[in-house]
């Protein structure tokens, strides 16, 4: 018998009303919708109806600067994937949630919660948070460095994993007749001491459908990238130029395989906004439907967050490069990096800067007909560039619709992506093994 076909990975990348900063202003955008959970049951039905391994929802817990520009991601992402996955029975279910604002504990047992509630398609999303103005909502003067940060998170998911081991998968023997609901032997503890926690454990849910959720990590910084390599089973990263996926696919994969792991079980799955028409032409004017909304204070201001460059004053229509910069303070170094390539790959204004970024900051952008997009995904998925995408669909839900109706037949026919659903987990989704938990010490009863 041959192989089986190796398959396209496919997640929506949820955010409000749509990726792109001007959608809200389109005509036919509900601006209630960002808090309307109609609108997301909607959308999550949509992306089960494509048959899409999973929805995403990322976290930013502060409220920005230039909040009146565009909408923010207002509700907790949890909670909104909780509520989601009773509308829903198949697709993934993915939040993003911090180590450095949470902890170990309180993250293992939601996320092994909503394994259970979910029948198996919980995923968390890791990051660090990289806004410094959170520090003051959780009650920090200072927000830890990278550094810091990035060894808080490698314990963070160390501790987490481990509770998530503390249950044997055959640890609830229901014996009536002897009256043993739980072989204790079966409970193990973890007793973890460290630089940043101490945690006694066990976690008081048996083991969850996927025996872990599915970890994956956003980022693409060095730090990130080896965070990534040791412990997810997804990356998100913004790669907008072929070529440089390629690296960073190579790069990543060599790591996962340093750290002993099987580079094929460690999936790069890059941002792809996408603007798509009848022909190339239409796409076309579509974007610029989208970028003729947008506003300048919104992108000068986000383009200092990136490069730390104000440009409020500056003629628009100026020429403009980003420096590069071989060091950076903060967390924005490979976003940098991306505008720095840009700008010095292009000669671009800074009016064409910020248009260029208002539907992806940095994710790579796709525009024409539905075959074209089909041909990138196919491009970059069969060139060592990504093993699929995080679609990033710029309005919603009419983006999300366009995708799942003209795009995806193309990928079908090609015999690249699934025509249902074949497990019921997200990891069966992913083509991912159940992992087997790691050996702990006995859980010490009070009896004992």
């Amino acid at each position: 018998m041959s192989a089986p076909t190796r398959q396209i990975h496919l997640n929506a990348f949820l955010r409000n009303v749509g990726q792109h900063e001007a959608a809200w202003r389109l005509p036919e955008t509900d601006v209630k919708a960002v808090t309307d959970i109609e609108h997301y049951r909607n959308l999550a039905r949509i992306a089960e109806r494509g048959k899409l391994d999973a929805i995403f929802f990322a976290d930013h817990p502060v409220l920005k600067d230039r909040s009146q520009d565009r909408p923010w991601d207002s509700l907790d992402p949890f909670t909104l994937i909780a509520a989601l996955s009773g509308v829903t029975s198949r697709i993934g279910l993915v939040a993003t949630a911090s180590t450095t604002y949470n902890d170990p504990y309180g993250i293992a047992r939601r996320f092994a919660t909503l394994d259970h509630v979910s029948q198996g398609r919980a995923a968390w999303n890791v990051v660090t948070t990289a806004n410094a103005e959170a520090a003051a909502n959780f009650g920090f003067e200072h927000h830890p460095d990278p550094q810091e940060r990035y060894a808080r998170a490698a314990e963070f998911l160390d501790v987490t994993f481990g509770l998530w081991d503390s249950w044997d998968d055959d640890a609830i023997v229901g014996d009536k007749d002897g009256g043993t609901f739980v072989e204790p032997s079966a409970i193990h503890r973890l007793d973890h001491v460290g630089p940043h926690f101490r945690v006694a454990g066990p976690l008081e849910i048996p083991r969850s459908p996927q025996g872990r959720p599915v970890i994956f990590q956003a980022g693409s910084s060095e730090p990130g990238k080896d965070l990534a390599a040791r412990y997810a089973d997804a990356i998100f990263t913004a790669q907008p130029i072929i070529d440089d996926a390629q690296a960073f696919y190579a790069d990543v994969k060599a790591r996962a395989r340093a750290f002993g792991r099987d580079p094929d079980t460690v999936l790069i799955l890059p941002g792809l906004s996408f603007f798509i028409g009848g022909t190339e032409e239409e796409a076309f004017a579509q974007r610029e439907t989208f970028e003729n909304l947008t506003l300048p204070t919104y992108g000068l201001a986000q383009l200092k967050r990136i490069t730390g460059i104000d440009f409020t004053g500056q003629d628009l229509d100026a020429p403009v490069t980003i420096p590069a910069r071989s060091e950076i303070a903060g967390d924005q170094k490979s976003r940098h990096d991306l505008v720095h390539r840009l700008t010095s790959t292009e000669t671009l204004t800074l009016r064409q800067l910020l248009r260029r970024l208002s539907a992806g900051r940095g994710h790579r952008i796709a525009t024409g007909t539905p075959e074209q997009i089909a041909e990138t995904i196919v491009e970059w998925f069969e060139n060592g560039a990504a093993d699929g995408f995080n679609l990033i669909p710029p309005a919603l839900p009419t983006s999300l619709e366009t995708f799942v109706e003209e795009v995806l037949p193309i990928l079908r026919a090609k015999r690249l992506f699934r025509e249902d659903y074949e497990g019921r987990t997200l990891r069966e989704h992913l083509g991912l093994e159940r992992p087997a938990a790691r050996e702990r010490a006995p859980f010490a009863t009070a009896a004992e």
